[in-house]
């Protein structure tokens, strides 16, 4: 159910923008406007146009390239290709290790979107390593520049990979601890990370109550997780029509705004066909 966002926000502004020429820092800034947009295939497209485009005067090339790779992947992440892009994450983790300044912010969030995959994927134990190493690693560097949204999305991986253990309680005090300061597409999936731990503890009714709350949408990144969540609540209490019809929402959302390999599919999938099997008017 956990998304990936592209993390970096705002990130590479201040030291990082000063580092990159002036018609890098249009493509990149269109970039990020298509990501929040939802536009993940033109977003990854053009990111990747950027990184093989030759050096530009008055730009950091090493810095550019990191840029665009790290939207790139961002992208085809968020669009539900992380098990594909996840190798290429782990290579540019491995070379941002080796630098400082902007290159150690670029880390944290390259590294946050990497906990939002190892959730997708359910590598639930390895997320919680990884969220609580970010949010450690953004302590070291708040004195020197804004990581809020970097610590907000990994705390979003820490609730999902707390919810993935079954860890419920857990999960639902890093949601309501956080939920208040977040907003945007991160608000979303901390309030559907809420929902999700109401439902693992049988809280059903307060879970339906927190699902029919008005808040952010999410964007298409969040396709399906309220509808999965909500279903989640109607199921449990035994409303297995409205349950029914809630899933097939979700799987249709999923299916018609994520790629095909998104897991959210698959998991909106198996909801239903529980939903469908546990409904005596099936049989």
């Amino acid at each position: 159910m956990k998304s990936i966002r592209t993390g970096w926000e705002r990130a590479w502004h201040g030291r990082a923008k000063g580092r990159v020429a002036p018609s890098q820092r249009v493509v990149v800034e269109r970039v990020q406007g298509l990501l929040e947009a939802g536009e993940f295939e033109q977003a990854e497209a053009e990111a990747r146009a950027l990184a093989a485009s030759p050096r530009t005067r008055g730009g950091d090339p090493g810095l550019v390239s990191w840029l665009a790779r790290c939207l790139a992947a961002g992208a085809a992440a968020a669009h539900g290709r992380g098990a594909e892009v996840l190798p290429e994450l782990e290579t540019l983790i491995a070379e941002l290790e080796q630098t400082a300044g902007a290159g150690r912010q670029l880390l944290l969030v390259v590294r946050s979107n990497r906990a939002g995959v190892l959730v997708q994927q359910d590598r639930h134990t390895e997320a919680e390593a990884e969220a609580r190493d970010i949010l450690h690693g953004t302590t070291r560097i708040a004195h020197l520049v804004k990581v809020w949204r970097i610590e907000l999305n990994a705390l979003t991986s820490l609730a999902g990979a707390l919810n993935g253990q079954g860890r419920h309680e857990e999960a639902e005090a890093v949601a309501r601890g956080n939920l208040s300061r977040a907003e945007g597409r991160t608000a979303a999936f901390l309030h559907r990370a809420l929902v999700r731990s109401l439902n693992g503890q049988s809280r059903y009714e307060e879970a339906l109550a927190e699902a029919r709350r008005q808040t952010p949408a999410g964007g298409r990144a969040a396709s399906g997780t309220l509808e999965i969540v909500t279903a989640g609540a109607l199921h449990g209490l035994g409303r297995r029509d409205e349950a029914e019809t809630t899933a097939r929402q979700a799987l249709a959302a999923c299916e018609q705004f994520l790629h095909p390999a998104h897991p959210r599919i698959e998991e909106a999938r198996t909801l239903l066909a529980r939903v469908v099997a546990e409904d005596p008017a099936a049989e």
